[in-house]
């Protein structure tokens, strides 16, 4: 059975080439379209950042470099299935997206 790969990016210059169009084609990823930013699609700012603030809360620091030693201690301990749930939630959103005909996403 073949598989079909359907290939979701932002539109960063380096995704949107020419030369890696003509790549992913070749290779043959389907290119789902995507408008220039949503936070709705992006796993980081519906999933993967609330979660870290919501960690992060309550918390005092006096310095960056505490902020960036405190990060650096969450992802470490994020299990593979925490960011494989974040991915899968996009397929609701993406939906959503959809039907929404490109509104934010509430939840």
């Amino acid at each position: 059975m073949k598989r079909k790969v359907l290939f979701h990016h932002d539109k960063a210059p380096a995704h949107t080439s020419a030369i890696v169009a003509k790549k992913l084609l070749e290779l043959g990823y389907q290119i789902l379209p995507h408008p220039p930013y949503s936070p709705d699609l992006a796993p980081s700012d519906y999933y993967l950042f609330p979660n870290m603030k919501k960690w992060l809360a309550g918390k005092k620091f006096l310095s960056n470099e505490e902020v960036i030693a405190e990060t650096n201690y969450y992802f470490p301990d994020l299990d593979k299935s925490y960011y494989m749930e974040g991915i899968a939630k996009l397929e609701h959103r993406w939906t959503k997206c959809i039907e929404l005909e490109g509104d934010y996403v509430e939840k």
